[in-house]
């Protein structure tokens, strides 16, 4: 019994001790699994740091890499728009350039419609003989090379459509191992192809790259659209000259033809002019003689025939001297005598000689000369002159109890002169041809009433000699207004 106390008393406190290092045991192992627990955690962390580092690094390599790409870009892109010329667009872009891109080898080739096929036009990495087995891959490949071109989507090693040719035999034909190929797609005429690839095999082609790459296809094509433009341009300013120039030296040919003639018909009609006056005075010189009585009396059939004779005679003689006078003015052989000239003057020395043919046809003359327009620079015969034939003129086609108005106005450094009918009045097609010599407008008055086409004419030719200008306002039964210009006193 004693010894069985003694065991109770000796186990429990031993149970006790045990029980309580059980549960330390299990608090210990709770609290190291939290701290494995805590250190996983940490180790998850560590490996996140890490891997988030190493993409940051990445990034930041990525980022640097398109910052000194988008430079090396400006810079190619600068120099290639400095020029015009399109073999000059692609001799600009140089290896170092290309260096700073990163890559080593680079080709275009651009389609040639008279050829009907691919033409390098740039290489850069590349021996001769390497060049030939890509011209002839492209040419071989024409068809899938247009199709990719007008797709207008870049294609690289990490990019490459299922339908194109592998990026395997690509990186075999073009030897790399990696590349990009952007289109080049000029709005006009030929479009083609830029390839760049790289045959280091740790550096392998980005998104970032396929973006530099097109950036330098769309600023190729670009000055390539706007080299054909200038040529485009250029040749169409040389053809232009060209035609300019062979229109100028046909008008200049033309001009001189125009000269000789109207020499050869001033010279021709002075000439003439000259010969009929000698036998034109001797006709009228006889049936003058005749119409005295002289030479015994006539009867009077004889008498009224010799009068036609010598009236007739007097309108030749003054349509001869019309014809001269045109002559001489055209060839320079008649000078104005410039003088400060009064139109009121002369239009009222017109009126005193034509009164009586006035008053026959029952016309009024009104004078109304401005006197802030009455002194002009001319010859003042020749004016008077001008004036008896505009007013002659207006004579025979206004009817009786109408009325002839001279006017003035002061225009610039001009005086305007006006002479006004209220006669029958012109068509607006005759405004031009009426000043040409023999002209007569087509109408029954101008059938009654006699003429040469004369008279306009010389009218015109006296202006223009003075460095003036004629001109006339009318429409058929609205009368006409018969207007010139001559220098006025300053």
């Amino acid at each position: 019994m004693l010894i069985f106390l003694i065991y109770a008393l000796t186990t429990i406190p031993l149970s006790l001790m045990l029980i309580y290092k059980m549960k330390g045991m299990d608090q210990l192992r709770a609290q190291t699994d939290k701290l494995k627990k805590s250190l996983d955690d940490m180790d998850e962390q560590a490996k996140l740091i890490v891997r988030t580092d190493m993409e940051l690094n990445k990034i930041q390599e990525e980022l640097d890499k398109k910052i000194s790409g988008l430079y090396a870009i400006q810079k190619l892109s600068h120099i290639i728009s400095m020029t015009l010329e399109e073999e000059q667009i692609f001799k600009r872009i140089q290896p170092e350039y290309l260096g700073e891109l990163g890559f080593e080898k680079a080709f275009g080739f651009l389609w040639d419609d008279e050829k009907k096929q691919f033409t390098l036009r740039f290489s850069i990495g590349y021996a001769e003989e390497e060049i030939k087995p890509i011209a002839s891959f492209m040419n071989s490949n024409k068809e899938r090379c247009a199709n990719f071109i007008m797709g207008e989507r870049t294609l690289s090693s990490i990019s490459a459509s299922n339908n194109l040719i592998s990026p395997e035999q690509l990186n075999e034909v073009f030897k790399v191992s990696s590349f990009i190929i952007s289109p080049l797609a000029p709005q006009q005429v030929n479009k083609g192809l830029i390839f760049a690839g790289t045959q280091n095999i740790e550096t392998q082609v980005t998104e970032g790259d396929e973006e530099l790459l097109k950036i330098l296809a769309t600023q190729l094509a670009q000055s390539l659209e706007n080299a054909r433009l200038f040529e485009k341009i250029w040749r169409s300013q040389q053809e232009l000259e060209k035609k300019v120039s062979e229109r100028t030296r046909e008008l200049t040919t033309a001009l001189e033809e125009v000269k000789k003639i109207s020499e050869n018909k001033t010279n021709f009609v002075s000439s003439v002019s000259h010969e009929l006056r000698t036998p034109l005075t001797s006709i009228k010189g006889y049936a003058a003689i005749l119409l005295t009585g002289k030479l015994g009396d006539l009867p009077k059939e004889v008498h009224e025939r010799l009068e036609k004779i010598n009236r007739h005679s007097d309108e030749l003689v003054h349509m001869v001297n019309e014809l001269l006078d045109i002559s001489r003015i055209e060839s320079g052989k008649v000078a104005m005598r410039t003088e400060i000239c009064g139109l009121k003057e002369i239009a009222a020395k017109v009126e005193d000689l034509l009164a009586g043919q006035l008053k026959e046809r029952k016309l009024y003359l009104n004078i109304g000369i401005n006197p802030e327009a009455n002194s002009v620079l001319a010859d003042c015969t020749q004016i008077e002159r001008v004036l008896i034939n505009l007013i002659g003129n207006a004579m025979k086609f206004t009817p009786p109890e109408g009325k002839i108005t001279i006017r003035s106005l002061k225009t610039d450094k001009m005086v305007q002169v006006d002479v006004i009918d209220t006669g029958c009045g012109i068509p607006e097609e005759a405004h031009q041809a009426i000043f040409d010599e023999f002209y007569r407008v087509d109408n029954t008055i101008n059938q009654e009433v006699k003429g040469t086409g004369l008279g306009l004419a010389l009218v015109k030719h006296i202006i223009e000699a003075h460095s003036g200008k004629i001109w006339v306002t009318s429409a058929p039964g609205a009368g006409s207004t018969f207007s010139f210009a001559l220098p006025a006193v300053t």
